[in-house]
Parts: structure tokens; C-alpha cells; sequence
């Protein structure tokens, strides 16, 4: 259980010379700038809130801003704060959504944009219970397998997902102060599953102009590139650390579950979608 509490005083100032990498979103606007202190980490949200993180990726404190609220806080430190401090302590995390199915567990990954999270939701309203909606962690298990973690029980969707998906009557988690999304909580009707699952599949979305359902299987090669891409690191300088994390993630690659996805992309074509999938990853 990683140690979490609010700053007292005011965050640390690192030196400029502690600055070490930023995080810029596609419309060019700078997200987190990371710094480098003497007891770890301090990640800094501009107009939001900063995070100190130890070395160990054991211990956060978080300074936020006076307007910053209690929910977009929360919402930082389990999005975004929270799957960098598991990788801190070699646990496998990466951008990804997850679903249930009856043999274990299927995620979705790829850029933001390409649909995990309605695929996600499309399932979990229709009986397939989602465990994570963006940071997939993942606990190797004997005999070469390895166990997707329940994650927080809410998945954002855009406004057009969710009024296709579950219209004006979603229950919705209060709402966040940097994303438009909107977040919808588990319950009867979009379901939660709150247990591992074993990982049967991992698909890598394509860009969704395809005419059908298409599934191409991957090289150990290829899956291990597509893992680096997509997993959760605070420091992408760290040596051992990133040392570490590809030796880790090339024995996972190896495995034969990997597969770019592409399909359709339209509601009216979901059912059939989720259907092809659902018998793909139960083959």
C-alpha cells in the first residue's frame, strides 16, 4: 500500500537543473513537468497540483493548487500519479483498458483517441465486466501467466460516447477540472469486476478505417515495442530501472496473445465488433 498524504508548507522548488522531461499533449499544451529532488520525484501539474514521489515509488505527497478540488486530486493521483509510482516499484503498468471474459481477461491498447474506453464501456454494459479503464497492472502468476488487477471503478467517455452508449441517465462521478470527459461509475448497469483475471489477450487498436473486423497476430518483437510505448515510466533517464522494466516486458511479449485490432468505427457496428472479439479472444 503506497504511503499517500497532503503536503505541508508548499511543495519543494527544485533547482531548473533538477527538470529532466515534460509531458506535452497533442494540442501542444504542456501536462507535467518532471524534476528530480533529493527524496525522489516532483511532478508538477501546472495550475493543478504538484506530487512528490519517492525514490522507492512507496511514499506521495501531493501540494495542490488553491482552486484545485478533492475530485480532479483524486482523479490525478489514481490516473496519473498512482501507475508512475507502481512502475517505480517494477510493477508492470501500462496505458491500457481491460474487460473480463470467461476466460480471464482481454485488454485494449493504444493512442488516446482509438477507442479503448468505449470498448471497454460497449462491454461492460453488455455483461462483460471492465476492470480498468486506463492503467492496466499487470502481476506475473506461475506457470508464465499474469494477472490483470482491478483498477478504479469509473471509466471517462467523451460526451458522444456516452450518450451513445448509455444516454442522459449515467450515473456520473463528479467532474474533473482538465478534461472535458465525462465520468461514469460502475454499477448495474456498467458493470465492475473487482477481481484478477488472468490475461488472455492484448489488442493493439489500429486507426479504425477498416471495412470488417480484422485481427493480425504479432511478433514477439513487435508486442515487446508496443508494451514500451505504452507503459507507464517516471524516470526515462533511469538506467537499472529501464533495464529492468524491458527485461520484464520482452518475457511478456513472448507470449501468444498479442494482436492489432482494427475494425469499423461506428456505434452501429459495436454489437458485431464486440462479438468478433469476444469469440477471437475465447479461441
Amino acid at each position: 500500500m503506497i504511503d499517500f498524504r497532503l503536503g505541508k508548507a508548499s511543495a519543494p522548488q527544485p533547482p531548473e537543473s533538477a527538470f529532466f522531461h515534460a509531458w506535452v499533449l497533442p494540442d501542444s499544451t504542456l501536462w507535467t513537468q518532471f524534476y528530480r529532488t533529493a527524496r525522489g520525484y516532483l511532478l508538477r501539474f501546472p495550475d493543478l497540483a504538484d506530487f512528490e514521489v519517492s525514490a522507492d515509488g512507496w511514499a506521495v505527497s501531493a501540494w495542490p493548487c488553491p482552486d484545485t478540488t478533492e475530485d480532479t486530486l483524486e482523479h490525478l493521483y489514481l490516473n496519473q500519479v498512482l501507475p508512475l509510482a507502481l512502475g517505480r516499484q517494477g510493477k508492470q503498468v501500462f496505458h491500457a483498458s481491460a474487460v473480463e471474459v470467461p476466460s480471464g481477461a482481454m485488454a485494449f491498447l493504444g493512442p488516446s483517441g482509438r477507442g479503448k474506453s468505449t470498448l471497454a464501456a460497449s462491454f461492460a454494459l453488455t455483461g462483460n465486466r471492465f476492470l480498468t479503464d486506463d492503467a492496466l497492472l499487470l502481476e506475473p502468476r506461475a506457470g508464465g501467466t499474469y494477472a490483470v488487477q482491478p483498477s478504479h471503478h469509473s471509466i471517462r467517455l467523451w460526451d458522444d460516447s456516452k450518450e451513445e452508449l448509455v444516454g442522459a441517465e449515467a450515473d456520473l462521478a463528479p467532474a474533473v477540472q482538465y478534461t472535458a470527459k465525462a465520468r461514469l461509475l460502475s454499477g448495474e448497469a456498467l458493470a465492475f469486476c473487482p477481481e484478477p483475471r488472468i490475461l488472455r489477450r492484448m489488442y493493439f487498436l489500429g486507426a479504425g478505417d477498416a471495412e470488417q473486423v480484422i485481427f493480425t497476430p504479432m511478433a514477439p518483437s513487435e508486442a515487446l515495442m508496443g508494451l514500451v510505448g505504452n507503459s507507464f515510466l517516471l524516470d526515462i533517464e533511469g538506467r537499472e530501472s529501464l533495464a529492468t522494466h524491458f527485461h520484464q516486458i520482452a518475457a511478456l511479449a513472448e507470449l501468444p496473445i498479442f494482436f492489432r485490432l482494427d475494425y469499423p468505427r461506428s456505434y452501429a457496428a459495436l454489437s458485431a465488433v464486440r462479438q468478433a472479439i469476444l469469440e477471437h479472444a475465447e479461441t
